[in-house]
């Protein structure tokens, strides 16, 4: 049996930012996964430095509207959508006036890491789960890229693990290169509570405050299979996911690598224990 439906969970697509090797991989991968007959869906966040006017975004009324409660404060969800027209691709972006809008990537102009970075990233993991319940749609396999998604795992296994959307994911974990330096701020922990979710299901894994491998290894520890996306990553989280026996698709480059990306759904749907 095959996994036909794939979720993508990503950090940076171009052109809607500039070229970067995750950018590459999040435009073109899953465009070749839907040409390899998979349908796909494909989320990212609207990041302060995507100009929605030449990209011809628009907010998707029906979608927006919730309320996300991350550390005692309500903000607002906002989904906007472009076309890639030419890969006939649709591009969800997960907006929200204090994380999003105006604000860029990991640091600001001055290359100062944002302070909430943290919260940025537990918005961004539940504004795609909550956007995608409301689309009804119940992806096998969800490919998280990138640091932004890594505490996706964690809520697809404890949080939305009952969800009819979510019961039978299972969920891949990108490893790049793309470390950011700082800690995050305040009790992650904390932050990070939801019904479902036991502290010792974090803290476990992540000291407070908690840095770049920790939050990666969280990802790792929730996740039925890793894939390194770069040639250089941090070998200890490599490591974390060997020792615990999950599969772990190594680096390749080129053309070779996405139809092994693409064989590798298929291995983790398969040897993935079924609810």
């Amino acid at each position: 049996m095959k996994a036909n439906k794939v979720l993508f969970i990503t950090q940076e697509i171009t052109p809607y930012v500039s070229e970067s090797e995750m950018a590459h991989i999040g435009r073109n991968l899953p465009q070749a996964i839907q040409e390899k007959g998979r349908e796909i869906r494909t989320f990212m966040p609207k990041w302060g430095n995507v100009n929605e006017r030449r990209n011809q975004l628009h907010e998707v009324i029906r979608l927006s509207g919730m309320n996300l409660i991350i550390d005692d404060t309500d903000h607002p969800l906002i989904i906007k959508v472009a076309s890639i027209q030419s890969a006939r691709m649709q591009v969800y972006f997960i907006d929200n006036d204090d994380y999003f809008q105006h604000r860029l990537m990991v640091a600001d102009e001055n290359g100062n890491e944002y302070t909430d970075n943290d919260e940025r990233a537990i918005f961004y993991a539940r504004g795609v789960l909550e956007t995608v319940k409301k689309l009804r749609w119940c992806p096998d396999i969800i490919h998280c890229q990138g640091w932004m998604s890594t505490l996706v795992p964690l809520y697809i296994k404890k949080a939305y693990c009952d969800e009819p959307s979510f019961r039978d994911s299972k969920v891949v974990f990108s490893l790049f290169g793309d470390e950011f330096k700082n800690e995050c701020t305040g009790n992650l922990t904390d932050k990070l509570m939801l019904k479902g979710i036991k502290k010792n299901d974090v803290e476990s894994i992540i000291s407070s405050p908690a840095n770049y491998e920790e939050i990666c290894k969280l990802a790792v520890a929730y996740s039925d299979g890793v894939i390194q996306n770069s040639e250089k990553v941090n070998e200890n989280v490599l490591r974390f996911a060997r020792e615990k026996g999950l599969p772990v698709l190594d680096y390749q480059q080129g053309d070779a690598f996405t139809d092994a990306i693409n064989d590798f759904y298929d291995e983790v749907w398969e040897s993935a224990p079924k609810k």
